[in-house]
Order: structure tokens, then sequence, then C-alpha cells
């Protein structure tokens, strides 16, 4: 229960990949998923997108929030939330900050990204520490890999068994994420049918997962590229986290 606003970021990240010049989002997008195990909801996570200036540059401010709801947070309280500033035009992210409540367990991280210069600091404020790293070249966090991800990806370009390794930093490492791209399906809804790309992505497993490929992400196969669904088998039971709300989206979500 303690990583389910985590797990659910986490895999925001590795929802897509290609290459593309449109832009799959803007200024005031909004997503809130379910987060449950059958029908027990054990919590809420949602994403809003807003235009603003950092530092002389304009950029995004994506917000993440993950909350337990319930019976669930009555024994196990989480509050986390994840911010990213992101370049309007590159995508790189400026700033990420990582503000989490897990059960008493707590992270207050504000990590700052020189991409010319390939490092990142980090500044632990929950301990009151400084520290710089050195980064990958477009090196993306954990919440801006996501939405830099929708802005490359194309469709019409993928194949069945395609790959592709995203860069990123979080909690002080440099991680490659490995995506395999499965196809297409057409899937069930709250909004309707709607047409999708499925994704497999490697993650370690043991601590949280069962198996290397225990995840499956299906995203909507239009100009969008939102994630619909999301499945997990955990150690400790299967995940879901479904998309039941949107708002502000760049085209209207194609309804088959």
């Amino acid at each position: 229960m303690r990583r389910l606003p985590f797990i659910i970021f986490f895999l925001f990240s590795l929802a897509s990949f290609g290459q593309n010049s449109n832009k799959a989002f803007g200024d005031g997008e909004y997503f809130r998923f379910r987060v449950h195990y059958g029908i027990l909801t054990a919590g809420y996570a949602e994403l809003s997108v807003n235009a603003t200036e950092l530092n002389g540059h304009s950029v995004y401010h994506i917000v993440g929030e993950g909350k337990t709801r319930g019976v669930s947070r009555v024994f196990f309280k989480v509050d986390d939330t994840y911010e990213t500033y992101i370049d309007r035009k590159t995508d790189q992210p400026y700033r990420f900050i990582r503000d989490i409540y897990e059960g008493g367990y707590t992270k207050d991280i504000v990590m700052d990204f020189d991409h010319r210069n390939s490092t990142v600091l980090v500044n632990d404020r929950k301990h009151n520490t400084e520290e710089i790293y050195s980064i990958e070249k477009q090196t993306q966090d954990l919440l801006s890999s996501f939405y830099y991800a929708r802005n490359q990806m194309d469709g019409k370009t993928l194949k069945e068994g395609d790959f592709m390794d995203i860069n990123l930093f979080f909690d002080k490492e440099n991680y490659a994420m490995r995506l395999k791209y499965l196809g297409k399906e057409v899937i069930r809804t709250p909004f309707g049918k709607v047409k999708t790309m499925i994704f497999r992505p490697y993650v370690q497993s043991g601590r949280v997962f069962k198996e290397k490929e225990s995840l499956t992400v299906w995203i909507s196969d239009d100009e969008n590229k939102i994630p619909l669904l999301i499945k997990a088998d955990l150690a400790v039971g299967s995940l879901k986290a479904t998309l039941t709300e949107y708002k502000n989206l760049k085209t209207e979500l194609k309804i088959e």
C-alpha cells in the first residue's frame, strides 16, 4: 500500500516512445485516475498542467498528487505530491519536487537540473543537505518523462516488438528505462471504446513487482497519447489504475 502513488507516477513515466513534432498536451490539461484492487478503491491520482515562468524560462508546471482513501487511508495514510517544471519547447525538466507522506515515512526533495553541464543539484530539505550528481544527456525526471514521451511518440511508425530506452534520474540515481511496444487493442473505458497502443515497461523485480514483465500500459492511439489503463502484478496482489476523468485535451479523444 505504501508505494501505490509512487507506482502510478512511475508507470506514467514509462508510457510511450517514438518521434512526433506535435505537442500532445497543453496548458490546463487534467487527468484523474482511480487506483484499485478489483472493486476495492485504494486511492486516487491526479495530474495537472499549467503554463508559467521559472527563472526566466517559459515552462509547464506539472503537478501529480496521489492519496489513499476510505479504509486504505485509515490503515495507511498516503499523501504524495510530485511536481516538475519542463521547458515548453524542449520538454527538458528544470526542477523536480518530491514531497511525500506514506504511513509516517516522509521525503522532501528538490532537484534542479543543469543540462548544459550534465548535472543535477539535489536538495534534501528534510535533512538540510545538498549534493550534485552527474546525469546523462536528455535526462528526464520521474514525472517529466511521461510528458516528454507523449510528445515524441508516433503510433504510425511503431512496430510490434520495438524497444526504447529513456534516461531517467530519480532518488539520486541514473536509470535506463526500457520499453517494449506490444501492439494495438480497442478497450472499453468509462468514456466508451477507445483504440489504444499497448506497452510493457521493463522494471526491477523483487521489492515491488512480481517479475520483470509485470506491467502493462494502454495508451490512446490518437494525438493525445493519454494513459487509459495500467495493470501491475505486485508482490501483494494485482493493481489497476483507470482513467476516470480528463479535461482540456489538445484534441478530442477518439471514441470508437
